[in-house]
């Protein structure tokens, strides 16, 4: 592969069974959701359906067991995802918001190869931080075909993403896991030598303590009008390991890690990008690329209902380098 050359949720469960009219064009999920349609293909989700006031269906979504049955129904319909599962306590994802990831990934990936998508497993991604639920996996494959490799640093996670995999017929050829062993590195000891992503994904941990992890669960049971339940244990979210809700330093950190790692494997890669959840930390973001001498960023702003979201993506590779790398990957 040609060497570069540089130039100068926590858990996030949705309030309503609405989703935005401002998804991506290619999201499948525009719209309201067809419950009767969903419960049709999964009918173990009409028993937390129910008519809410304003007399449409819609489920509780401060119920952790709803919220996973919903994801199971529409992975079955959109996605063809026959066994989905998670483990209690783990990230139970909204899934149009990760499905709008990838599809402007895709258009990322498109703006380097005059406007066409490429398609296909020639197409290799890395999402760091793979998670229990494998969603950001499930989607492109299914969408786009592209093989991915999952990393992440909890094994039990791993372990669940993996029944997914093996679960589903098909995708065990096209899905990898692998475990990052450090907690403080991300590429580092996972990627060899010979390892070529034409994009890399990522939904960092958002918080830096447990303790700002607790405070901001405590502000969704409030936002849900619902009080906190009652454990032995702190009740950190409806889902969420303490690694896939904080780590030391937060967001901003771990990315400026990311970043930092990024240049050491920065001929790997073409496209690597990150999730920001917090608009505040993307000035520090882009200083820190400007720093690593990126040669190309962009900031992509996604919104879903009233919730804006963005990523931002990077890459090493000049003009000539993207050229040669798209001559051999993306025939």
């Amino acid at each position: 592969m040609p060497s570069p050359k540089k130039g100068n949720s926590n858990t996030e469960l949705p309030t309503s069974n609405k989703t935005a009219a401002q998804l991506h064009p290619r999201n499948r999920h525009q719209g309201r959701y067809d419950f009767d349609a969903l419960i049709k293909e999964t009918p173990e989700l009409a028993s937390f359906v129910f008519l809410n006031p304003y007399g449409d269906q819609s489920i509780n979504f401060a119920d952790p067991n709803a919220v996973k049955t919903l994801n199971r129904a529409l992975l079955k319909s959109f996605y063809g995802i026959a066994h989905w599962d998670i483990p209690a306590n783990y990230l139970c994802p909204p899934i149009p918001g990760r499905a709008d990831y990838v599809h402007y990934l895709a258009d990322l990936l498109a703006s380097s190869n005059k406007g066409a998508i490429p398609r296909g497993e020639t197409v290799r991604v890395l999402d760091i931080g793979v998670g229990a639920n494998a969603i950001y996996p499930l989607i492109g494959n299914t969408e786009y075909g592209w093989q991915f490799l999952g990393s992440d640093i909890d094994a039990d996670a791993l372990t669940s993403a993996r029944s997914i995999i093996h679960g589903n017929p098909g995708l065990s050829a096209a899905i990898k896991l692998r475990q990052q062993k450090s907690p403080r590195h991300i590429f580092k000891g996972l990627l060899g030598a010979n390892d070529y992503f034409d994009l890399t994904l990522c939904n960092p941990p958002f918080h830096s303590s447990q303790e700002e992890a607790e405070s901001g669960s405590q502000r969704k049971w409030r936002g849900l009008g619902k009080a906190a339940p009652k454990h032995n244990a702190p009740v950190l979210n409806f889902g969420g390991q303490n690694t896939e809700l904080w780590c030391e330093g937060g967001e901003a950190l771990f990315i400026r890690r990311m970043i930092e790692e990024s240049v050491t494997v920065s001929g790997q890669v073409f496209w690597f990008s990150t999730l920001v959840s917090k608009a505040s930390n993307v000035p520090g973001v882009l200083n820190a690329l400007k720093k690593a001498k990126a040669v190309k960023v962009k900031t992509v702003e996604m919104t879903q209902g009233q919730k804006q979201s963005r990523f931002v993506a990077w890459t090493f590779l000049d003009a000539a380098a993207q050229e040669e790398w798209r001559n051999e990957r993306w025939k």
